[in-house]
């Protein structure tokens, strides 16, 4: 198989069109759809569905997508590193996080780095907004299920879903009862929820308790009884396991990937390479069960 004409598909893959790839690139257009034509000759397959104005991915084309893609970025990372000098891991890098995730990991991830590299100065940002990389000068962002952006490239890393949580004191509630529930956010109205059990799905009346401002002031307060809450199964695991709350259900389409994504328009440097190396160390799968384990330290 030919990697260039690989490469170019998941270019095109990545970003949605000929037209969008050859603009994030600065590629001719004409030759991104000639290397991808050449591509589908090669394997005898049809990757795309070309119609008057949207390209889209056949059953077929996702799929090798899905699987080529981070071994692509692997190969060029790894290319990349070494063409800038290896191991030579010095320099100012700075890093904008969620603040869930620098409150559960960050300080550890950021010592082990200033261990392993000490000429390596790193700036670590907590912030959930999306910030602007370019404008702002971050060398890399750490962002929860991201929309896709032309400038920027990057790699899945963890993987979470949220769980309905409560004290082992509250009972759930029954047909027509409402739920006393801890939200994160200072908004928000009555709704009802959906859980997923091994049993099925059912549905909860609920009523906002209390209102914070992060999860795991949530997770404190419903330790206390106050409330049940939707947590990242990853934040309640250890409290789970330990009985201190429990697993009512999961919340269906709550599914969470965090992405390291990093400007795609100029060589990754080693300071950045090695701190992708730490993520891979520490999360080798990035299940659930990693980030709770790694938290827990």
């Amino acid at each position: 198989m030919d990697l260039l004409a690989l490469a170019d598909f998941n270019l095109v893959a990545r970003h949605g069109g000929f037209g969008k790839a050859a603009r994030a690139s600065g590629r001719p257009k004409a030759t991104l759809s000639r290397r991808v034509a050449e591509l589908e000759a090669a394997l005898a397959l049809r990757l795309f569905e070309r119609g008057a104005r949207d390209l889209k991915l056949t059953e077929e084309g996702r799929a090798i997508y899905e699987r080529t893609s981070a071994l692509l970025i692997d190969l060029e990372e790894t290319t990349a590193a070494i063409a800038s000098g290896g191991g030579a891991v010095r320099g100012r890098l700075r890093v904008s996080a969620p603040l869930l995730f620098s409150q559960m990991v960050m300080g550890r991830l950021a010592a082990q780095l200033a261990l392993r590299y000490p000429d390596l100065r790193l700036e670590v940002t907590s912030d959930d907004r999306a910030v602007d990389m370019i404008e702002e000068g971050y060398d890399l962002v750490i962002r929860v299920n991201p929309a896709p952006d032309e400038s920027l490239v990057g790699r899945a890393f963890l993987r979470d879903r949220l769980v309905v949580a409560a004290s082992p004191s509250m009972k759930q509630p029954g047909d027509g009862d409402v739920l006393p529930v801890v939200i994160r956010g200072l908004s928000g109205q009555n709704e009802t929820w959906e859980v997923a059990t091994s049993r099925g799905r059912r549905a909860m009346a609920t009523e906002p308790v209390l209102r914070l401002s992060s999860l795991p002031m949530v997770r404190d307060v419903i330790l206390a009884g106050v409330g049940a809450a939707k947590l990242p199964i990853s934040l309640v695991k250890r409290d789970f396991d330990e009985g201190r709350l429990v697993h009512w259900g999961d919340v269906p389409g709550s599914e969470i990937t965090l992405w390291a994504l990093y400007p795609s328009r100029r060589l990754l440097s080693a300071r950045v390479s090695a701190f992708l190396d730490l993520l891979k160390e520490a999360f080798p799968t990035g299940s659930p069960d990693e980030l709770a384990a790694y938290s827990a330290h």
